[in-house]
């Protein structure tokens, strides 16, 4: 039996922090990424794009049963790629589903695994002409990625993208889903000397 999401009656709450970077503002939040009003949204997604647990399954009930009848059509995607779909039911216009790697001790080449997916996320976005976006924190539930290590590639990552000036977009998210993951991205953020 599938039981409701718990961060379905999460308040959006103001950024714990802005910053600039390129021509866009970024902001961290704690919040539901599936209530959120922007371009698009980032899944976490799995390799078959068919939805999955914790954002993935939130993301894909959120958006209706043509999300996975599009998802479907795609083939899946590689660990480190990216593929958009529509956005149907959610407020976000688009679904921009990056599939992250599972953590194996950074034996793996999980970092540069990692930091692709914001990489082809940014540049689906500048493709697709977006002006703004939000990620969760990929690969640190089920995928076991340290969320400080995470953290600091995901911050790290998006801001060199946007300082090269090549993108559409003006507002970059990072919806975390707990305090804890909002603390290792301002912690990633202090690190660039951005907060």
């Amino acid at each position: 039996m599938l039981r409701p999401s718990p961060i379905r009656n999460m308040p959006v709450n103001k950024p714990l922090l802005t910053v600039e970077a390129g021509a866009a503002r970024l902001e961290l939040i704690v919040a539901d990424i599936t209530t959120l009003d922007v371009d698009a949204i980032v899944n976490a997604a799995n390799r078959s794009l068919l939805g999955g647990g914790g954002v993935d399954g939130a993301i894909h009930r959120a958006a209706g049963p043509e999300l996975l009848t599009e998802c479907r059509s795609l083939g899946g995607a590689e660990t480190g790629e990216a593929k958009i779909t529509r956005g149907y039911k959610l407020k976000a216009r688009h679904v921009i589903h990056a599939v992250g790697p599972v953590w194996n001790g950074g034996k793996a080449n999980e970092e540069e695994l990692l930091a692709s997916c914001y990489r082809r996320a940014l540049a689906l976005a500048a493709e697709h002409q977006l002006r703004s976006i939000a990620f969760p924190a990929i690969s640190t539930g089920v995928y076991r990625f340290p969320p400080d290590h995470a953290a600091r590639i995901a911050a790290g990552t998006t801001v060199s993208e946007l300082a090269r000036g090549a993108s559409s977009l003006k507002h970059v998210i990072f919806c975390c889903f707990s305090d804890e993951s909002a603390q290792h991205h301002r912690a990633a953020f202090a690190d660039l000397g951005l907060a």
